[in-house]
């Protein structure tokens, strides 16, 4: 009766070990094809002028180069824990110093872009003068500072609440490790909630103001529905990033009732709420918007490759010249 236990038992612990490892390689395989498409926009952005003298497209390179950094560090803690790879604590500070600030980043950015075509639709005249590429260097290094808050409130109150012989030694990576107090927490909960609402106020105003003057100005009902589409993913992809803002209050709650269900959960909300997003902003201002979209399948086809026909590469550059065009 005991073998029998005995196996069911190394039988469940074996299924376990294998569930695991079948989510480390879909989470791996999804990081990949994400990297390797926002890398390719990236690429794409930095070949072509009209691309850096735009305000939407310096905003959208911005987002890219965001959201690529982030993938990779979240990717690789998670491996770090995954196989339970130790670090100095001074390490891990770092990063979860940066990744903190990197997941207010992404919000802000989008958040910044709609007021963008705020400006554009709703106030065409000053549109020019507002909508710069200096003014959009010095927004993101606005966004940077704001998203920086909240991780330099919680890390100055964690050097302030451990001793120094903390920093050396190797502990397993996790934001949780700053927690010391309940109310620091509680402090992290508020700043995140406040983030939270000031985003979704912006958002839902600049969106209603968009669409109700794109409504009463086009005369295309097609490029209505396509505008419509486009903002429905962008709201999407927006709605995504500020639940994120929750997903650690809401796994701190699970954490201490059900370990297995803990763990279901921060994969769950791995894949929706940080993968998702990431995945999205490369579809809605990439692969649907025409110029970039052409301008991949230039470089992807005849822009790498040196050794192509010059006749080749002018023909598929008034290609895509006709294409924008009609």
């Amino acid at each position: 009766m005991a073998d029998n236990n005995t196996t069911t038992a190394d039988g469940g612990s074996s299924s376990s070990l294998q569930q695991v490892n079948d989510r480390i390689i879909i989470v791996q395989v999804m990081n990949a094809i994400f990297i390797y498409i926002i890398c390719l926009l990236i690429f794409t952005f930095f070949k072509k002028d009209t691309f850096l003298s735009n305000t939407r497209y310096v905003f959208f390179a911005h987002t890219l180069l965001a959201d690529c950094l982030y993938l990779i560090m979240t990717n690789n803690l998670l491996l770090l824990t995954y196989f339970s790879v130790t670090m100095p604590a001074a390490v891990c500070v770092v990063l979860c110093v940066l990744l903190s600030e990197l997941t207010f980043v992404t919000p802000l950015t989008l958040t910044a872009m709609s007021l963008e075509r705020y400006v554009a639709i709703c106030m065409p005249l000053r549109h020019g003068e507002l909508s710069t590429v200096r003014r959009a260097i010095h927004c993101i290094l606005l966004i940077h500072s704001i998203s920086a808050i909240q991780p330099i409130i919680i890390v100055s109150i964690f050097f302030a609440s451990v001793p120094l012989g903390f920093y050396t030694q190797y502990k397993l990576c996790s934001a949780e490790m700053f927690i010391t107090h309940k109310w620091q927490r509680d402090l992290r909960s508020v700043i995140g909630q406040f983030y939270f609402l000031f985003m979704s106020i912006t958002i839902v105003f600049t969106y209603v103001r968009i669409l109700a003057v794109a409504k009463e100005a086009s005369d295309s009902k097609k490029s209505l529905s396509k505008g419509r589409k486009t903002v429905i993913l962008h709201a999407i992809q927006l709605f995504l990033c500020l639940i994120q803002l929750w997903c650690p209050f809401i796994e701190a709650a699970i954490l201490p009732i059900n370990l297995k269900l803990y763990i279901n959960v921060r994969f769950f909300d791995y894949i929706v709420f940080i993968l998702a997003p990431r995945c999205l902003c490369p579809l809605v201002y990439g692969l649907r918007d025409e110029k970039f979209f052409l301008a991949i399948k230039c470089y992807v086809f005849f822009g790498v490759n040196k050794n192509i026909s010059p006749i080749l590469i002018y023909f598929n550059e008034q290609l895509c010249y006709i294409c924008l065009c009609v």
